[in-house]
């Protein structure tokens, strides 16, 4: 008999907890997105529940909904990434340390530079999530009128790929012979100059960083457009999906896959990771209980300004009681306003029904015992549906500990995931292979 597949666990944290509410929570630590020592405290408790990585999410501007719902965003202050993931290394041994960084609002020098510098510091930890941007705003915090076009995002995106891994690729990985008694301390015959000029992009290099430890750092991916689908499949090797009913996800997971067989990739070299909101309880009331509470912690304004987000355009003007209007095309995220409608036509939802649904937090979840919890996530293993997830916790600290107490150990119980973990890295983790070097044996 092969071995009991296992699932992947990741921490979606955004800047902490996704849900609107969450900071409201009984109990919860409202400044946790922006206090240091908490977070240590929280990234410290997934590591001891042996997750796969923290996964922390980027915004290169305000959430652009209206400043009465903006003012209740626990969004608005948060660490950039590439300065809190190092530091968090320090204070870690294992856990993986994902960021995302934009291919449109950066150039890939920076992008290579900063992500194989916390991949030395981490000791082969690191993880760079590549997003386009959906937010218009970012593009006027940095010199433009406009934001790009969706489709010329994605073809940066894939160019910018390309250049990054490039870079990753400047050194062999045995250039730095450090000999003390000749006094060469790197070979220049184990260099390569990239020289890359493309369409969209004009970069000389090499690198001044030593390759990675992992070769190149993770590639996670979270478009679900069709565009993010087929730069998944060419490219990443962790998919941050998009969640939703089983059917969808198991669709899903069989188009990326086959769309990375297509590309000449192995299908198995890329782990699909939806999120989902978990919410536990010693029993189902109790934790329906939770939901319940959690979602009634969100302000009308909140609701109204969560749909404004989805959909790219303000929801305000809207009939609040009645359906959802046609809603025109915009440069912003395509997947997220394509849930949206979807959710409202299906379920017949007025637009303040819509509003509140999404203002909490509209995706994937479950909610009840560590049991059925334990049960629901198994199903979607064997289904094919997921090759794990990216969990949201409904507050922190509290929601946190209850999955790392309670639904970890039932997982461990099922041989469903690990108890511990068996390599350094994050590639050791998620079971991915190391990448050689494109220019040296």
């Amino acid at each position: 008999m092969p071995d009991r597949r296992q699932l992947h666990l990741g921490a979606f944290m955004r800047p902490v907890v996704i849900h609107t509410g969450g900071w409201r929570y009984p109990g919860a630590w409202p400044d946790a997105n922006f206090n240091f020592p908490k977070l240590v405290r929280l990234i410290q408790t997934l590591e001891r529940g042996k997750f796969d990585a923290f996964f922390m999410a980027d915004h290169l501007a305000l959430l652009n909904m209206p400043v009465e719902s903006l003012r209740r965003s626990h969004t608005v202050t948060s660490f950039d990434p590439l300065t809190l993931l190092p530091a968090l290394a320090a204070v870690t041994e294992r856990i993986g340390l994902i960021a995302t960084a934009s291919t449109t609002y950066n150039d890939p020098y920076h992008v290579a530079r900063k992500f194989a510098s916390l991949d030395h510091i981490s000791n082969g930890r690191a993880g760079w999530n590549l997003v386009t941007t959906a937010n218009p705003d970012a593009a006027l915090n940095f010199g433009h009128d406009e934001h790009m076009a969706h489709g010329e995002r994605y073809k940066r995106a894939r160019e910018f790929h390309d250049v990054v891994t490039g870079l990753w690729d400047s050194f062999a990985d045995d250039a730095f012979i450090r000999d003390v008694d000749s006094g060469v301390f790197w070979d220049p015959s184990r260099m390569h100059v990239l020289n890359h000029e493309g369409p969209e992009l004009k970069v000389r290099g090499p690198l001044n960083v030593a390759r990675p430890v992992q070769g190149w750092p993770v590639i996670v991916q979270a478009g679900a457009s069709d565009a993010g689908r087929q730069i998944a499949a060419e490219t990443a090797e962790v998919v941050f999906a998009a969640g939703g009913p089983i059917a969808d996800a198991q669709a899903f997971y069989a188009d990326v896959k086959r769309r990375a067989a297509r590309a000449g990739r192995d299908p198995d070299g890329i782990k699909i990771m939806p999120g989902c909101l978990v919410v536990v309880g010693e029993t189902l009331d109790e934790a329906r209980a939770k939901r319940a509470l959690l979602d009634s912690l969100v302000h009308e304004d909140s609701a109204m300004g969560s749909l404004t987000v989805a959909l790219g355009v303000d929801a305000r003007q809207f009939d609040p009681d009645g359906p959802l209007p046609e809603i025109p095309e915009t440069e912003g995220g395509k997947s997220g306003r394509a849930r949206a409608i979807a959710m409202a036509k299906r379920d017949n939802l007025t637009v303040r029904q819509l509003a509140q649904r999404l203002g909490g937090y509209g995706g994937n979840a479950m909610v009840g015992t560590p049991a059925t919890i334990a049960d629901e996530m198994e199903t979607w293993l064997d289904g094919h549906a997921c090759d794990g997830f990216n969990i949201m916790f409904p507050y922190v600290p509290g929601g946190l500990d209850d999955f790392v107490t309670m639904v970890v150990p039932e997982l461990q119980r099922r041989d469903l995931f690990r108890t511990d973990y068996t390599g350094t890295t994050l590639r050791d983790h998620l079971g991915l292979k190391r990448p050689p070097n494109r220019f040296f044996a």
